[in-house]
């Protein structure tokens, strides 16, 4: 089959026969207020302020506004703006660090990831630039002074686009090689009066020399300088980069400035007495405060913009043209304004070429333009994270030693840490970091359109520079050693399968095998570490549910008691079930793995045994039909902490079949299963055979977690519209408890629960008690595949009603549908053209110029379906794409 312009690129990446994905959209939008910038005693991360950041060198990274740089963030670019009212010149993304937002940290800009394409050849964003001066002040005194019962204040709420005083900026990006970007920026006045602007296209290098001694000689510092007898055309030189030219093509900018990426000491220090040279906060010094000595009147420095001033008029659209290409030896080829569009033109459709092999042509104009954002977000969430634990607790030599309290800091376990690469991230405003559950989500979409990537991704997580020594993967940047549920191999297995779909056939066994090498270290430590009474029943924190807690799972609890998690110890039912299916995919080539495969058999039907009886009951509540925690104490009763959470649905993921077809062929595996069935009576009733009359699972049998009467009582909770089933998909907490709050007194204290559809109102998790839930993406996709899979078994004789007390019956295949399409409604546009994720703001209802933007949340209201949390989590709420290709009924892994 002939691969399209895209995929031929993607292949060639991926031979190495030629670097399209060396550039891209991997610039942080927000590099301070992170904890590998974060040099204070106390841990505080966000001491490292916005304001800072303007004149402070980064150690680890840089940032910038919709920009683009290397695979290692060596030369950048980005785009700054000033409105001639601002305080400040718009370098960066705003927004509010934890202890100044009323529901915990949140960017307070609208800007929006449109497009892009797995080699990054073609890529759009958009961003709205007020007119009028940004309200900085008002939207950190206003949120600081509201409760956490208060609605966040948004720059929506701010007044500050009325009238539609604003600014278009579109940023287009366009490969005419692999080292050679085209970038477009198209300007548009949407005022009724004319307006003034200063767009300033800024390149900088990478500060990498302030943080080691530089022997005599030595020359290691990169540098930018005008091109002989070109007056506006930039020579960047880096030692491993290479050299590029930086060139405007249809408009010559007013001026060129220059300066250094170094941090303006006297500002930090307002005691520095010493000598300083130029600094990074010149521009803005220069553009806004006028300071003509800001700048480097000598054209050469580590930071350069052009400046265009321009005024225009209501409605005006002016378009500025650049191209960033590599140097070296030869002179890159000249490229006029037609040659330039036209290559825009081409990469668009070539990536609209790309999409419409992977959307299907039931798709409505609409889906196909929710799926291509989502999509896009995900690609444009890919950044340089660069953190190398043992320099940052040790720190550099040029530098200050860091505090002795850094040793005390939760990472200082993890010295082994080295990461230096393009990371998947949940959002890169509010989580501007891996965290290692969310990229094995984001895989899922990722994986549709870049299976390499994906994969490659899965792997680097296990590499033993991320991976403990003792098999514990990161959890996320603020603390590597926390818990998170263990899905990778789940989203291994699914990769795997959706990478074998996209090559008609041809798997990865290699990728799958190096995966399940480091996953066995990794359940290992799951066993030893959260099955603290070795009984099947696992602990192992708030494990990411952070809303479904009457208290702090993470927290120790007092006199000895243990907490045994429902989800905790389904998280590991679920992974033993993918431990199992990946190891006997092994095994029909590799009959070594024959012998492993047994193993998690026969662990995952003593989990499966232990949440349901386990010799005490188990978790399971046979009056209220539901799993729950369960609290031990010594020398008390048990009690089981009867909330009606996702905590409860989690077991229902757990579902793994024994396909005829490939147990046959392992005659290993097939005589030890045997032997389990007729001399462990007591556990082979845990094993079923498939109902279904689908002749693919003839003969098969199936392990899940939840028996088939189980699953019944649960789903009438899970589908009952007055629990867990809204109009927009599964929420993570019943609504049940609204009117009926959990309660319960612990060591003299009253703990209450509450459903809350938003937002929450409790600090126990610095103010973001809400931000999982309610309806969530990852746990609702899980629910769909599980879904899936027992409609496989159970077939199409197996119904159930949907909605609960609905009298409408429904096969799970068709249950699957149902919650799909609700999840999909929230950000496709009803019969009035508005789409539920974006509430009821009226700007994306009426006005063309935003109708068709939506923004991918980190959650959703349980009640309206309103976008909550992170507003640019196009991490796993790209999930929603995968949702989409379900819902249309094409056939793939979920």
């Amino acid at each position: 089959m002939k691969l399209g312009e895209e995929e031929e690129r993607l292949r060639k990446s991926e031979t190495r026969e030629e670097n399209w994905q060396r550039w891209g959209t991997y610039l942080p939008e927000r590099q301070w207020g992170t904890v590998r910038e974060d040099y204070s005693a106390d841990g505080n991360a966000w001491a490292f302020t916005h304001d800072m950041a303007r004149y402070r060198a980064y150690r680890w990274g840089e940032d910038g506004l919709l920009g683009w740089t290397d695979r290692e963030c060596r030369l950048c670019y980005s785009t700054s703006f000033w409105n001639g009212a601002d305080p400040i010149l718009k370098e960066r993304l705003f927004g509010l660090g934890n202890s100044e937002g009323n529901h915990g940290e949140d960017v307070k800009e609208q800007f929006y990831y449109l497009d892009a394409t797995p080699t990054h050849s073609y890529a759009k964003a958009l961003y709205k630039y007020p007119q009028r001066a940004f309200p900085y002040d008002d939207l950190v005194t206003t949120n600081r002074d509201r409760t956490y019962a208060d609605s966040e204040y948004e720059l929506l709420d701010t007044g500050i686009f009325d009238e539609e005083r604003y600014f278009d900026m579109q940023v287009e990006y366009a490969k005419a090689a692999p080292e050679d970007t085209l970038i477009r920026l198209t300007i548009s006045n949407r005022g009724p009066d004319a307006a003034t602007l200063t767009v300033a296209p800024t390149l900088t290098l990478r500060n990498n020399w302030s943080w080691r001694n530089i022997e005599p000689g030595e020359e290691t510092r990169p540098w930018m300088r005008l091109k002989e007898a070109e007056p506006h055309t930039i020579v960047a030189n880096h030692k491993t980069l290479g050299r590029y030219r930086f060139i405007p093509l249809n408009e010559m900018p007013e001026e060129v400035l220059f300066t250094e990426n170094d941090t303006n000491i006297r500002r930090l220090d307002h005691n520095f007495q010493g000598k300083q040279g130029f600094t990074k906060d010149a521009f803005d010094r220069y553009l806004v405060g006028g300071d003509a000595a800001a700048v480097n009147r000598d054209n050469v420095g580590t930071k350069v913009a052009f400046v265009f001033r321009m005024k225009l008029e209501a409605g005006e659209t002016r378009v500025l043209r650049l191209r960033l290409v590599r140097e070296d030896e030869h002179e890159p080829a000249p490229i006029d304004s037609s040659a330039f569009d036209e290559c825009f033109c081409q990469r668009l459709a070539e990536a609209d070429q790309f999409y419409a092999a992977r959307l299907p042509s039931a798709y409505n104009e609409d889906e196909r333009n929710v799926a291509r954002q989502a999509y896009g977000g995900l690609l444009w969430s890919k950044q340089f994270y660069y953190y190398v634990s043992q320099r940052w607790l040790e720190g550099d030599p040029a530098q200050p030693s860091p505090p002795r309290e850094r040793f005390d800091a939760p990472n200082a376990q993890w010295r082994h840490l080295f990461c230096r690469d393009i990371l998947s991230i949940p959002d890169k405003w509010e989580y501007p970091w891996f965290a290692a559950w969310d990229t094995a989500f984001h895989m899922i979409p990722m994986a549709e359109i870049d299976p390499t990537f994906a994969k490659n991704q899965l792997l680097l997580l296990l590499r033993e520079w991320y991976m403990h020594p003792n098999g514990q993967m990161p959890a996320y940047e603020f603390a590597f050693g926390d818990v998170n549920p263990p899905v990778h191999a789940w989203a291994v297995m699914h990769v795997y399968l959706i990478d074998a779909k996209s090559k008609e056939g041809k798997k990865d066994v290699d990728f799958l095998e190096r995966a399940f090498q480091k996953l066995l270290l990794n359940f290992t430590w799951w066993v030893n570490h959260n099955d603290v009474n070795g009984k099947n029943l696992f602990g192992g924190g708030f494990l990411g549910l952070d809303n479904i807690g009457v208290f702090d799972r993470n927290m120790a609890l007092p006199n000895g008691a243990t907490l045994n998690q429902a989800d905790g110890t389904a998280w590991m039912g679920l992974y033993c079930a993918a431990m199992l299916t990946m190891a006997l995919e092994l095994a029909q080539t590799r009959p070594a793995y024959e012998d492993i495969a047994s193993k998690f058999f026969e662990h995952y039907v003593a989990i499966i045994d232990a949440i349901n009886d386990g010799g005490d009951g188990g978790l399971w509540d046979e009056e209220q039909g539901f799993y729950f925690d369960r609290l031990e104490r010594k020398g008390k009763e048990p009690i089981a902490l009867k909330i009606r959470s996702i905590v409860g649905i989690v077991p229902l993921y757990a579902i793994c079949l024994l396909k005829q077809d490939q147990i046959e062929k392992l005659p290993g595996f097939s005589k030890r299963l045997h032997w389990f069935l007729k001399n462990s009576p007591g556990l082979s009733r845990y094993v079923s055979d498939v109902e279904s009359e689908d002749p693919e699972f003839k003969g098969s049998k199936f392990l899940a977690l939840v028996p088939k009467e189980r699953l019944l009582r649960i789903l009438r909770c899970v589908l009952d519209e007055t629990e867990f089933l809204s109009d927009h998909g599964i929420r993570a907490l019943s609504k049940y408890h609204d009117e009926h709050p959990y309660e319960i007194e612990l060591e003299g204290h009253k703990l209450v629960i509450k459903y809350l559809p938003g937002e929450g109102d409790s600090g126990m998790f610095g103010g973001n008690s809400n931000w999982r839930g309610p309806i969530w993406f990852p746990v609702n996709i899980l629910l769909l595949n599980a879904l899936e899979r027992y409609h496989a078994v159970y077939g199409d004789a197996f119904k159930v009603e949907c909605p609960t007390r609905s009298g409408k019956f429904l096969t799970l295949l068709e249950v699957q549908q149902e919650i799909g399409k609700r999840l999909v409604g929230l950000f496709t546009r009803d019969e009035s053209g508005r789409r539920a994720s974006h509430g009821d703001e009226r700007r994306y209802i009426d006005d063309p110029h935003w109708r068709d933007l939506v923004l991918f949340s980190e959650y959703f209201c349980g009640d309206t379906g309103r976008g909550t949390g992170a507003s640019h989590q196009t991490g796993w709420t790209a999930l929603v794409a995968t949702c989409l290709l379900r819902v249309s009924g094409s056939k793939g892994e979920m």
